[in-house]
């Protein structure tokens, strides 16, 4: 019997690494923070940019810690998380993405300090997940509730959004069109606002300068008049949005057909020119003068049409056909037979214009566009590609306020608020628990310190003086970044939506308690038995797992 318990156990495959305990959970805290620490100096209106070039030599210089943390390609699986994080802010709230990541990468900082103390990592989870709903009620309570449809508070929402970007000089004229853009395609519903951010289509092209960027009632299309004897600008459109080819289907079953004389074959190919023209004739007695198509047209097809001054477009993307239904009022026709007069969209103006060195069709002057675009300028595509992730932002946000109105100063004010008041809460608590929720507001002063660092204050002065304001009454005494001091930010107009807040919250509380659980992390190598995993977790990125992209 003795024997055979001296037979080892082969459980992992060879190959697999395990990593257990303390030095698992170390890695992963490690890793989560260096990401936080790469985005950490991009935070706020004095934040850097980071330059990233990915395999092919594309460059994109960015300091949107989403598409920052979307172009770095992540190994570690706990680093992976916190590139989600980011990303599921961008998508839910549009704006706090940079914040969430630093967060989550303090809250796992000040964690490990508790561990190292033999706190037990559920008992921090606890403590962080009571705190943080902690934090939220703070800040619910605090917030000031705002009129939706206000575009004086828009507009300062939108420009703080912008304020740490690129084209923050130009936030003013941007805030301005990001807002009209939003109210354009606001829907009402009983006494809230739904959005539809798509409804927003954000064009981009290279050349002259950000102060170039036009809003448009209505919709651009990427693609040139498809003839040349058509006219390149009609006034007063009466527009056809077609879903269906203007060309001769070919049959579904194989046809011969046997012509033995050039009679029969002139009469083949008149009748294929009447069916073309009958197409034409019915879009023609509908009174339309310009036509979308989404499917091919025949060379006949547009000479017959041009023939009738009509300006048609072929070949559009089936997102760009809804757009122009909402903004025009036209509804897409599937079958030539059923247009009618009542089908077609109106618009006060389309027009082929050149830009840059493409010509695209602008149609404009819709009455009330449920879809409008904003065409974003700029003096070279790294401008451009990074103006357009900054509209993003603020469509974003503009968007938030209207769905949830209510809002919070910016410049770290109410994070340091939202700490003082951890404080005073946590030592109403018992035992280890009251540990993690002091640990928990410290985590949250890392904001107004990195935007305190990122613009050359010195952090412990900065910090110490933001709370003794704060402790006197002047809640949204905050980080003026821009001029280097402490201010109120609500006198500064620095304003950021709740929604905003109360995700990067929940998001980085969530990200790093689920960290903290691990503890064991247990890699399969590829299958083909490569060599082993390096013993210090996924760092070393094993042959073959170059493909891990996000």
């Amino acid at each position: 019997m003795s024997a055979t318990q001296q037979v080892p156990i082969v459980l992992l495959k060879e190959g697999t690494s395990e990593t257990k305990g303390n030095q698992a959970q170390r890695n992963n805290i490690t890793a989560a923070k260096t990401v936080a620490e790469i985005v950490r100096t991009s935070l706020g209106p004095r934040g850097m940019d980071k330059m990233l070039v990915d395999t092919l030599g594309d460059v994109t210089i960015s300091n949107d810690g989403a598409t920052i943390l979307k172009e770095i390609d992540v190994q570690h699986p706990s680093a992976k998380m916190m590139v989600e994080i980011s990303k599921s802010t961008d998508n839910e709230v549009g704006d706090g993405t940079t914040s969430t990541v630093v967060l989550a990468g303090s809250l796992l900082e000040k964690a490990e300090e508790l561990i190292t103390k033999n706190v037990h990592p559920t008992v921090v989870v606890e403590g962080f997940k009571k705190a943080s709903q902690k934090a939220i009620e703070t800040l619910k309570e605090i917030a000031t509730k705002v009129d939706p449809t206000d575009k004086a508070f828009l507009n300062k929402i939108a420009k703080t959004s912008m304020a740490s970007k690129m084209v923050s000089a130009d936030s003013k004229e941007l805030a301005d069109m990001v807002v009209d853009a939003v109210l354009a395609v606001a829907e009402k519903s009983g006494d809230k606002y739904k959005i539809d951010i798509d409804n927003v289509k954000v064009e981009k092209k290279a050349g002259g300068s950000i102060r170039d960027t036009e809003f448009i009632h209505g919709v651009v299309l990427d693609k040139e008049v498809v003839h040349g004897g058509m006219p390149k600008r009609i006034e007063n459109a009466k527009i056809a949005v077609i879903n269906s080819p203007l060309e001769i289907e070919k049959t579904e079953f194989d046809a011969k057909i046997n012509i033995s004389s050039p009679d029969q074959m002139k009469m083949f190919l008149e009748e294929e020119n009447r069916m073309l023209k009958s197409m034409v004739d019915k879009i023609i007695a509908s009174g339309a003068n310009v036509v979308v198509c989404q499917k091919g047209m025949d060379d006949i097809a547009q000479h017959y049409l041009a023939k009738a001054n009509i300006l048609a477009v072929r070949r559009v993307k089936e997102s760009d056909m809804t757009k122009m239904s909402r903004a025009t009022g036209a509804r897409i026709v599937n079958n030539l037979d059923d247009l009618s007069a009542k089908d077609l969209g109106s618009a006060e103006l389309v027009e082929e214009r050149k830009v840059e060195t493409d010509k695209w069709v602008f149609i404009e002057g819709c009455k009330h566009p449920k879809s409008v675009t904003i065409l974003i300028r700029g003096g070279s595509q790294r401008v451009v590609d990074e103006a357009e992730r900054s509209v993003h932002d603020a469509l974003m946000v503009s968007k938030d306020v209207l769905e949830k109105p209510a809002i919070v100063a910016g410049g770290g004010a109410p994070e340091a608020y939202a700490a003082s008041k951890l404080r005073e809460w946590a030592s109403t608590l018992s035992g280890r628990e009251q540990l993690a929720a002091e640990k928990f507001a410290e985590a949250l002063e890392v904001i107004p310190l990195s935007l305190a660092e990122n613009a050359g204050m010195d952090p412990i002065d900065t910090l110490t003086e933001l709370r003794s304001k704060q402790s006197k009454g002047s809640k949204w005494t905050g980080v003026d970044a821009r001029n280097g001091k402490i201010a109120d930010m609500s006198k500064m107009d620095v304003v950021e939506p709740l929604a905003v807040k109360e995700q990067i919250i929940k998001s980085a509380t969530e990200v790093a308690s689920m960290i903290l659980r691990i503890d064991d992390v247990i890699a399969s190598s590829k299958s083909g038995g490569g060599p082993p995993m390096p013993p210090g977790g996924m760092g070393g990125g094993m042959p073959g797992m170059g493909g891990m992209d996000m």
